[in-house]
């Protein structure tokens, strides 16, 4: 019986297999096959390097991270495969670009970049825009003193929001988080330099990510992160660790934007407004404006969504803002196109017609001379 589990075909899962997107690397993309088949046969490499099929390509199919895929003809030995079907997803974020995710985790530090209230209202406005759950982390608590974070922890409350302080060194707090990361695919977000690398590197300690220090004369961390990659967590779990940005874009319906703030949803619920598309401005008899704390930056967001939603709507042509990118069969995304103009150079065919042409017109026209040169009079 152990012999026949050691010999090559006993070792060979049969094809296909479906697994998931941790990395995509040019045209490349790193897959982590899911660990049992139908048979019960272990497979023998946890991951291949895979490559799309043309076909998917065609039909406009885009493989992302996160991605539940299907790979055929592996091949074993050279660690190789092919991706030949993609699973319909449940979420999508274009930025950064990651499918089936179901988590979004904000790091910000509390010092080493000093925590910024409106660039951090600005970072959950966007993590609720894309309706996944959304958990707050602050970072570096052992640079502050107690009463600080004391004052955060009450503020944030107040917001909304149930914030985990924690610093990664040998700090109790990260078995929590790791509870709330457990059985799910969840997103690590937030401005560089507050410790994200440094944070996975501390829960998933095989990862081995790169980390850098906080720029001492710009005040602000230094991007380590360059692309998207899923990690694996110890205990279940898959944690994606994206580009760091400091001001991320908002772009929604104006009419849609309090559902981005925890304190509009929790007043609409004890008291709605009697109209359905109030905006929370000077509309008479709302019940949403008011003393709250971040009620200016809401209304700083909704001008900036207003402004945007007349560009749009005022353009002749929609597409003259915005271009329809085929993401996948069924699914379309607007993007802002660039007013750029084009410029193409001719092709050798054109330049030899265009030539042609010209020698033409000019043989008929030296035709037309010489035979006005036989009828002019000798004498002149």
């Amino acid at each position: 019986m152990a012999e026949a589990a050691a010999s090559p075909d006993a070792a060979i899962a049969p094809s296909p297999i479906w697994g998931v997107v941790l990395s995509v690397q040019a045209n490349f993309y790193w897959v982590r096959l899911d660990g049992v088949d139908s048979s019960e046969t272990v497979l023998p490499r946890p991951t291949l390097l895979c490559t799309r099929r043309a076909r998917l390509k065609k039909v406009g199919v885009r493989v992302m991270v996160g991605d539940r895929v299907c790979v055929e003809e592996p091949d074993w030995e050279g660690g190789r495969g092919a991706i030949v079907q993609v699973a319909p997803r449940r979420t999508q974020l274009d930025r950064p670009p990651i499918a089936n995710a179901d988590h979004i985790l904000l790091v910000f530090a509390l010092a080493e970049p000093e925590l910024d209230p409106h660039q951090l209202t600005r970072f959950l406005v966007k993590a609720e825009s894309t309706g996944l759950q959304v958990s707050l982390c602050l970072n570096k608590r052992d640079l502050v003193s107690l009463d600080t974070q004391r004052q955060w922890r009450d503020r944030l409350h107040k917001w909304g929001y149930d914030p985990i302080l924690l610093s990664i060194h040998a700090d109790p707090t990260l078995a929590e988080l790791d509870t709330r990361l457990r059985d799910r695919i969840t997103v690590v977000s937030g401005p560089s330099g507050v410790g994200k690398s440094s944070l996975i590197n501390q829960l998933i300690p095989a990862a081995s990510l790169r980390t850098g220090k906080v720029s001492g004369k710009l005040g602000r961390g230094r991007h380590t992160t360059r692309h998207v990659e899923l990690f694996e967590l110890p205990g279940g779990g898959l944690l994606a660790d994206t580009p760091g940005f400091n001001q991320p874009d908002i772009f929604c319906e104006p009419e849609a934007l309090g559902q981005c703030f925890p304190e509009v949803r929790d007043r609409h619920a004890h008291s709605p407004c009697q109209f359905g598309d109030c905006l929370h401005r000077d509309e008479p008899g709302c019940a949403i404006r008011g003393d709250w704390e971040r009620y200016n930056d809401y209304l700083s967001l909704l001008e900036n969504c207003i402004v945007q939603q007349q560009s749009l709507n005022d353009s002749p042509d929609p597409d003259a803002a915005f271009k329809v990118k085929i993401i996948e069969a069924g699914q379309v995304q607007h993007e802002p196109r660039l007013k750029t103009k084009k410029y193409r150079r001719s092709s050798r065919r054109h330049n030899k017609q265009t030539l042609d042409d010209l020698r033409y017109d000019l043989g008929s026209d030296l035709g037309h001379l010489d035979a006005l040169d036989e009828d002019w009079p000798e004498d002149l």
